[in-house]
């Protein structure tokens, strides 16, 4: 159990102290008292005993214990149950967490699972809390937000520099497979990061309408920022897939034209080669009457007509960019 909790922190009476986890219950019952709480792949039998503590619906104890989880914010009684996605960037790639988070009147409990990084912001920012906010529930789920949608910022920025290199090779004129399949996993990508964006927007939203209790007045501006922050984020995605989804069309189009260019020049040289094709094949039939045959300049003739008409002929088909 212990290797799955991060944080067990009390806030009372403008100090704050670690607790066990077993004497939570101790002090949930109290509604001075706050307590925060950070968990890391929990298994069944602490989520278990996180439900007993503080009294959490076996149906959102479900949903925390299983990953894969579709983003919701759903209300059981006196809590709330928020599942988000969580993205970083790892290298190159992108990789996709789950956070779960309890919220009642006076706990935040955070669960982590797969990739993400830690909530040590969030308990550092409670600690040392300004502008005269009380280290509480609303604070601290605001908190867990902020971090959330901060965290996707970076991962735009990331993204964006990938396409930046793309375009610059498909603008210098380099054409490869590689480039296609660069945006192709691009476009993938910032598919799965408005997954997880987009509905921080509806949870937020929601927050602010339906859950004053959450969204106090002094906190409002700070929810409605991120809300603004998640909305942004997703209108960049948007910019960014559409300039991707351009980037394939221009390189497709690229590919055509040069594929169109390749059987242009190999029907140029088909045609000049048919030229003395033709006229020497002729000789090779079995007619009987060939009076030029008898001629004495008809050879050499034969052989000046071929090469002016193969001339004139390469000029045309050069002029028009043919070879």
């Amino acid at each position: 159990m212990r290797s799955a909790i991060i944080d067990c922190l009390l806030f009372h009476d403008g100090k704050v102290q670690s607790i066990a986890f077993e004497d939570i219950s101790d002090h949930v019952g109290d509604p001075e008292r706050f307590l925060w709480v950070e968990l890391k792949s929990p298994d069944v039998h602490t989520v278990a005993k996180l439900g007993d503590e503080f009294g959490l619906h076996e149906l959102a104890l479900e949903d925390a214990i299983s990953t894969h989880q579709r983003p919701k914010l759903e209300e059981y009684g006196e809590h709330l149950f928020i599942a988000v996605r969580t993205v970083q960037l790892w290298q190159t790639r992108i990789e996709i967490g789950e956070t779960h988070v309890f919220a009642g009147a006076n706990f935040v409990i955070a669960i982590r699972h797969g990739a993400g990084s830690n909530y040590t912001r969030v308990a550092e920012r409670l600690r040392a809390p300004k502008n005269g906010i009380r280290p509480g529930a609303p604070y601290a789920l605001y908190l867990v937000l902020d971090l959330i949608v901060d965290q996707l910022k970076p991962v735009m920025d990331g993204l964006h520099e990938r396409f930046q290199s793309v375009e610059s090779v498909l603008v210098g004129g380099e054409l490869r497979r590689g480039n296609l399949e660069h945006l192709y996993a691009l476009k993938r990508d910032l598919t799965q990061l408005r997954d997880a964006v987009d509905p921080v927007q509806d949870i937020t939203q929601d927050l602010i309408r339906l859950h004053p209790e959450f969204v106090v007045r002094e906190l409002k501006a700070y929810y409605r920022d991120v809300h603004d922050h998640a909305a942004r984020i997703s209108a960049a995605i948007g910019h960014l897939r559409n300039s991707a989804s351009d980037a394939m069309q221009f390189h497709l189009a690229s590919l055509s034209l040069q594929q169109n260019e390749s059987v242009q020049k190999l029907a140029g040289w088909g045609a000049l080669l048919a030229l003395p094709t033709v006229i020497f094949s002729l000789y090779g039939m079995n007619f009987r009457h060939m009076p030029e045959l008898e001629w004495p300049w008809a050879y050499p003739a034969l052989l000046l007509g071929t090469g002016a008409a193969a001339v004139v002929l390469y000029r045309r088909l050069k002029r028009r960019g043919w070879i």
